[in-house]
């Protein structure tokens, strides 16, 4: 489906009248990585940003130094000028500034709305999906930017190449991360749309039914217009098994030998991934990609099979692929270390979903195949641990060496049976890994300084506070004296 890029941004905006009528846009939450990004892009559109959070973080003051206003903590008075108000699923109906809005008769609209409402009179591109969203959508961003046609994106992460989550693009493409955690993608009406693949998670959402969630994946795919496109994930079991419910024109890609863009003969040299994309009609592609795992090649081949359809030069895809420097906490080497004991190497990713973990390590396990591994797990949510809570053991168990940090709640309340001390005890029992439990963070480097040895790759992973212990351990080198302190 090839689609012409001739509209500027003035064209755009003369297109959608009623937000004109909007002044002022307040997020509660701004700090949040999807919602700062739609706030980002508002306010290069020239709307009044307003926003608050719990505590200022480099993304919060990324939107000060670009103009909007940011309020530490949330009270009613925040809102007093907003013309509508943004609240990300984090936000309680008990909220002060929620309920100052009510009672000012101040439209409340969810992140999605909002996202929705930049994508309406755009050619919108949505990636959804349990895993590989982020990912996918900074490698959809980059071949689009690489073929110079300045996309608008919104991302759920940092897209490195690009030093921010969020950029407002000069052309009429909008490319999009779709979050299902709350359904709220179904608001979402974009021209193609990406499902990298469906598992259970944010299953409360659900009503803990897999059908209900599998259900709202294809209702997704429904809000395409007829002559959309859906890109799917042939390797995906559940996406396979739902592709003859699917009442558009569909794409799969995969290592499937049925996948109409499909991957061949992939390998991984350190941080690069190698692999030939076969596409019909097309010449096949060898790509070097610059970010590791087979996970990452299935991300690839989504934007590949985006690209293609989109006619986009090959050499732009190709370019794209071997520049590109990935996304914030996604296997982000943060560098190789003198310990004062030998030489470490360290990585820090967001994966916490069984599924992600388990590919994160697969990764470093075959681009660094001498090196020990050492896991700096956090835990995110007490539910996603009770409900994933065999998963996570048996994941888990596959590293050398296993430091595990306490639940990071998210707002929710503690589950018996279902924090970092039993998983810990669980893993134990099986008798692979003897984990180490630190129930305080601030515990970690003096507990890191005594196992490290050289040659180790450590590991930081989880979606919680651990990325800042990832940078915190980064900027004390991971020298064993300094971790001591």
């Amino acid at each position: 489906m090839t689609i012409q890029h001739t509209q500027d941004l003035a064209q755009i905006r003369a297109m959608v009248p009623e937000m004109r009528r909007v002044k002022c846009i307040h997020f509660i939450g701004i700090g949040g990585a999807g919602m700062s990004g739609i706030a980002e892009v508002l306010l290069n559109e020239g709307y009044e940003i307003t926003g608050s959070d719990l505590s200022e973080n480099p993304v919060t003051e990324r939107l000060v130094s670009k103009g909007a206003t940011v309020f530490i903590g949330h009270q009613a008075s925040n809102v007093e000028k907003a013309s509508v108000v943004v609240v990300s699923t984090a936000i309680n109906e008990e909220n002060p500034e929620v309920m100052a809005a009510r009672e000012l008769r101040i439209p409340i609209v969810r992140r999605a709305e909002m996202l929705a409402e930049l994508m309406r009179f755009r050619h919108g591109i949505a990636v959804a999906g349990t895993h590989g969203k982020t990912t996918t959508t900074a490698l959809v961003t980059q071949i689009y930017s690489e073929a110079g046609l300045d996309p608008t994106f919104v991302n759920g992460g940092l897209v490195k190449s690009a030093g921010t989550n969020a950029r407002l693009g000069s052309s009429r493409i909008l490319i999009a991360e779709a979050d299902e955690s709350d359904a709220s993608f179904l608001h979402l009406q974009p021209m193609v749309s990406i499902v990298t693949n469906i598992e259970a998670d944010h299953m409360d959402t659900y009503g803990g039914d897999f059908e209900t969630l599998k259900q709202t994946f294809i209702d997704f795919l429904h809000n395409l217009p007829f002559y959309g496109q859906a890109i799917v994930c042939i390797d995906d079991p559940v996406i396979r098994e739902l592709i003859p419910r699917i009442s558009r024109q569909v794409i799969t890609y995969g290592f499937s030998d049925d996948a109409d863009v499909r991957i061949e003969n992939y390998h991984q040299e350190g941080q690069q991934g190698k692999f030939t994309v076969v596409r019909k009609g097309r010449a096949n592609l060898d790509i070097t990609l610059n970010i590791p795992g087979r996970h990452n090649a299935l991300n690839a081949s989504a934007a590949i099979a985006v690209a293609t359809e989109d006619d986009i030069e090959d050499d732009a895809i190709l370019k794209a692929m071997a520049g590109t420097q990935g996304t914030g906490r996604r296997f982000d080497h943060l560098g190789e270390f003198d310990t004062g004991n030998g030489h470490a190497m360290l990585v820090d990713d967001y994966g916490h979903h069984p599924t992600e973990v388990d590919v994160t390590i697969n990764a470093a396990r075959s681009g660094w195949q001498d090196k020990r591994l050492v896991m700096i797990f956090q835990p995110h949510r007490y539910s996603r641990t009770r409900d994933l809570y065999d998963d996570f053991a048996n994941v888990l168990e596959q590293v050398d060496v296993l430091i595990m940090l306490d639940v990071y709640a998210a707002g929710e309340k503690p589950i018996a049976g279902a924090d970092g001390r039993s998983l810990c005890r669980t893993i134990r029992s099986r008798g692979k890994v003897d984990p180490i439990f630190v129930p305080e963070i601030e515990q970690l480097p003096s507990v890191l300084a005594n196992v490290i040895q050289d040659g180790d790759l450590i590991l930081t992973q989880g979606a919680g506070d651990v990325g800042k212990v990832a940078k915190q351990l980064a900027n004390l080198e991971l020298n064993i004296n300094k971790m001591l302190g």
